[in-house]
């Protein structure tokens, strides 16, 4: 509980077995936590076994892709605010208050793993990857620049915080299975007017498995180039009303 407001953290999980119990047993020592949420995205191995054995809400999601894990992570989980992160360890719960300061005066409040200081020198973060995410961020930031005064640094970051009263404002508008949800969360949060506030967070290396999305150029790239077509497309559309409660 955090002032009065109940909190969730969304994690999706997809053949994490070696990593899930230390992250959840990281996030349990986190007392404004009121619930950890495990989305298992059709793991092949222990990962939602281990989460329940760790006392945690396991969630099944049957459609393959982060996106798909987030949205419905979002929407079962009970708090008034939602903190998102991963189930391989790169992140650290020692941020979840950071994430509560800020977020009592905006909609999203987003981590940014650009601040190099604070990126372990094992860590998935080279140079190239950095400046990707910078210049994307930088994109989305000019596209928005007359209707929202933002400052972004990072579109990849997946350690992020909001209220569920933001998701339920930009849910309709969120469609990326993929890597790309995370900057259509921003861009969709932008294009409902949401208040969002980036802040820097600790960046480590994964404590096991291997990311599906940077193992080799090729899969950066392809990456890349889904997060730019999203942002792009996102500026073109036009906002997708909200859904009447």
């Amino acid at each position: 509980m955090h002032k009065g407001f109940k909190v969730s953290l969304v994690i999706p999980a997809y053949n994490e077995e070696e990593t899930v119990a230390s992250v959840i047993q990281d996030f349990q020592t986190q007392e404004a936590l009121d619930e950890i949420i495990i989305v298992d995205n059709n793991s092949k191995d222990r990962t939602a076994e281990i989460a329940r054995r760790m006392g945690v809400r396991v969630i099944t999601e049957n459609k393959q892709g982060y996106g798909h894990a987030l949205r419905t992570g979002m929407d079962c989980a009970g708090g008034d605010i939602l903190i998102l992160s991963e189930a391989d360890g790169s992140f650290r719960s020692s941020d979840v208050n950071k994430f509560l300061a800020y977020i009592e005066d905006a909609g999203m409040v987003i981590g940014t793993r650009t601040t190099k200081q604070m990126v372990d020198q094992g860590a998935r973060m080279t140079f190239i990857i950095r400046m990707a995410n910078v210049l994307w961020a930088k994109i989305l930031q000019m596209l928005w620049f007359f209707t929202n005064e933002t400052r972004f640094t990072d579109v990849g970051c997946t350690y992020r915080a909001l209220w569920k009263e933001t998701h339920m404002k930009i849910r309709a508008g969120l469609r990326g299975v993929g890597p790309e949800f995370s900057p259509e969360m921003m861009a969709e949060g932008l294009r409902q007017q949401v208040k969002i506030v980036e802040i820097p967070v600790k960046y480590f290396q994964r404590e096991g498995g291997e990311s599906k999305h940077s193992v080799s150029y090729y899969h950066l790239v392809r990456t890349a180039l889904k997060m730019l077509r999203t942002i792009i497309r996102k500026r073109l559309e036009r906002p997708v009303p909200r859904a009447p409660a």
